[in-house]
């Protein structure tokens, strides 16, 4: 057991120490610089290169005083990790055997990185190396420290030497602009001439699992994969739900400790961590952030629970389902719209039957999410994310919207008579306890259930995957609601009556949308049906969802706001249905390498050594061995049924294997190849349960999610 150093240190005084932020800035750079600066983030123009030249000096300094001797452009490819090349500080030695540090404007506005290497879906082949990284300003750069030293790393798009976006970045500032400019048009006509900027504003709450390093090496299926291909469930789970909020171990309390120290310094501002439904699951959470920059600190928040997991001996697991049988992962994706001035169009008020400029917004975004519900789906689409969705620990595959009862109520007073007139109040809670306070319940409940839901003044998507990026989703997000948001304005600046318009508008938007609202229980079989019956789409895996962006709606959306071109679009498609195969390639390789070099042989020196001991004790008595015989012959039964689908399962890989890369080849990985790979786990985990545990080789479940 290591020991437990308890250091203090009061946060404010380390938040953001390693971050050139605005602080940092107006401290360290000439005021004309500086304001010039600000004024090109705050309008989005490009910077000049003579401001830029200064702003590297500055950066560069800053960066060496912190210890720095290298920096990286730090960009989010398509391979759901982010990316970077070092550069030193160093230029031509000087004459006098002395070096020079420098670091130009040039160098910190553009990289060019090797493009041809990265997913690009066709967009480059593999002679056509160049691609460029471009500094987002908008994002502030910092100083990782670790064990190579420290870097200074300026968050960056990257896109291809043809200008295609081949990252997560490049599209999703594309789709702020467009959100931006739309909600713009919408609060002008309610009269706000002080905006002068609208942010989608996301809070991303983070799942994970942590176990002993030890038990990771141990199973070359979490070492390959991300996730146990087998293994059986232990005789206790979660059933108890004793894990969930409850005292957070010793050993994982340094670990947290140390995360968020390290996340504070990154400027990152973890708030929240608990234990979560799982045994061996955590969540961690920060506030609230600019899309672009929260989508930026959830990369370094997974990054830090990896590299600082590692230093504690321990193993941070972020794929949605490492163990079957137990809670998956997610990460909640908390959106909502705030002006530069602090107004968040998703504020309801006290009374929102009569705050109509909300009615508005939230029937513009009813209108975009039924609209779109197949590109919703299809952001939150991922291999690990499939063993995940519709189960009784995740919403369901199916997208709707949960308002709760005072929005609900709202909607339908709207909806059958034209006009709202009063709002659900929340009532006095009454504990039956003399000596504790009362106060004011909310005047809706929550639903967990729900993959989109409105909770107070923003909608908490809770499909995402806990390894997958979040900048898919809040580029879908913000450009659905851009195009919700632009027709109701086309419609309304051209109308003589405004406030009879906007009042007939949003009672039409409500009526056509309806049926995307479900405020009840939507793990139960009744709640399909009756999606179906609404005509709302059951999408229930990777496969069948990524159609969704290359359909004529979806590619005139994304054109129409200059988020993604055809081509962009045809390729992130192809992109996807790659790496759905070879995710699954991976892990079928991984399973039958499992089975043919750990379990068999296992399972042979067990039945081998009860065979043994069967004729040493017939041999030495004339005692019962039924016992031994049957399980002898109960284990060579799943052995030889066991070999009879690692067969199947190999034949079905080297098939896969053959095709082309594409729609048909991902079909096949999941009709064939996912069914074979079930279809062994499940006598492999039933010998898990026979098998002598000395001999079985490698940790139980057990072992691993009970264990730290």
């Amino acid at each position: 057991m290591e020991e437990i150093k308890n250091e203090y240190y009061n946060v404010a005084d380390i938040f953001g120490e390693n971050v050139f932020n605005d602080a940092t800035m107006r401290e360290r750079l000439p005021k004309k610089t500086y304001q010039k600066l600000k004024e090109t983030i705050r309008e989005g123009r490009e910077l000049d290169l003579e401001t830029a030249d200064v702003v590297a000096h500055e950066m560069k300094e800053w960066a060496i005083e912190k210890g720095a001797t290298h920096y990286t452009h730090w960009f989010q490819p398509l391979t759901g990790v982010t990316a970077e090349k070092h550069d030193s500080f160093i230029t031509a030695p000087m004459s006098n055997g002395k070096v020079l540090m420098s670091f130009s404007g040039k160098e910190l506005i553009k990289g060019e990185p090797d493009a041809s290497s990265f997913p690009s879906g066709g967009l480059r082949a593999t002679f056509e190396a160049r691609g460029y990284t471009a500094w987002d300003c908008t994002s502030p750069a910092f100083v990782r420290q670790d064990a190579a030293g420290a870097t200074l790393c300026i968050p960056t798009a990257f896109c291809s030497f043809t200008g295609e976006a081949l990252d997560q970045k490049t599209p999703l500032l594309r789709s702020m602009e467009a959100i931006n400019k739309q909600s713009l048009r919408l609060v002008r006509l309610f009269g706000n001439t002080t905006s002068h900027r609208v942010t989608p504003s996301v809070g991303v709450e983070q799942e994970y699992f942590i176990i002993d390093r030890k038990n990771f090496l141990a199973r070359k299926d979490l070492v390959y994969t991300g996730r146990t291909l087998i293994g059986a469930m232990p005789p206790k789970g979660q059933e108890m739900d004793d894990h969930y909020f409850g005292a957070i171990r010793e050993r994982i309390a340094a670990f947290m400790r140390d995360v968020n120290t390290e996340l504070w310094k990154l400027g990152v501002s973890a708030k929240t961590q608990h234990n979560e439904v799982a045994p061996a699951q955590h969540e961690l959470a920060p506030i609230y952030a600019e899309a672009n920059v929260a989508v930026d600190h959830n990369q370094l928040i997974m990054e830090t629970l990896k590299k600082v997991a590692y230093r504690h001996g321990l193993q941070c697991l972020l794929h949605e389902k490492p163990f079957k049988g137990v809670n998956g992962s997610g990460k909640h994706d908390n959106w909502s719209l705030v002006t530069d001035d602090g107004i968040n169009l998703l504020e309801p008020g006290n009374t929102p039957h009569d705050n109509i400029q909300f009615l508005l917004v939230l029937a513009c975004i009813l209108r975009a999410v039924d609209d779109h519900a197949d590109l919703l789906r299809e952001s939150a689409a991922d291999v690990g994310n499939d063993h995940r969705l519709g189960g009784d620990e995740a919403p369901p595959s199916v997208i709707s919207v949960y308002l709760g009862e005072q929005l609900q109520d709202v909607l339908n007073q709207l909806i059958s008579t034209g006009e709202a007139t009063h709002s659900i109040k929340g009532q006095k809670l009454d504990t039956g306890v003399k000596t504790l306070p009362d106060f004011l319940k909310d005047a809706t409940d929550r639903n967990r259930t729900s993959p989109f839901a409105f909770t107070g003044n923003k909608f908490e998507f809770r499909m995402v995957g806990s390894e997958d990026s979040v900048g898919e989703p809040n580029i879908v997000l913000n450009t659905i609601v851009a195009e919700a948001f632009s027709d109701a304005c086309d419609e309304l600046e051209k109308a003589e009556d405004f406030d009879s318009a906007v009042h007939d508008l949003i009672k039409k938007l409500l009526n056509e949308h309806q049926r995307i609202v479900f405020n009840g229980n939507g793990y139960s079989p009744e709640w399909a049906a009756e999606a179906e019956k609404r005509g709302l789409a059951n999408i229930t895996n990777m496969v069948d969802a990524i159609p969704a962006l290359t359909t004529e709606k979806s590619v005139a959306l994304f054109e129409k706001f200059n988020v993604f071109s055809r081509t962009e679009l045809e390729s992130r498609a192809e992109i996807e249905y790659e790496i759905y195969s070879k995710k699954l390639n991976i892990e079928a390789k991984t399973m039958i390498d499992i089975v043919r070099k750990l379990i068999i042989p296992a399972t042979i020196r067990y039945t081998t050594a009860l065979a043994t001991s069967i004729n040493q004790v017939k041999a030495a008595c004339d005692a019962d061995v039924s016992t031994q015989t049957e399980m002898l012959l109960e284990v060579s039964d799943l052995l030889s049924e066991t070999r009879i689908q690692l067969a199947k399962l190999e034949d079905a890989q080297k098939e896969g294997a053959t095709m082309e890369n594409g729609a048909e080849r991902a079909k096949f990985y999941r009709d064939h190849v996912a069914t074979a790979m079930a279809d062994l786990r499940k006598p492999v985990d039933s010998l898990e349960m026979l098998v002598d545990k000395e001999m079985w080789p490698m940790p139980s479940y057990g072992d691993m999610i009970f264990e730290v």
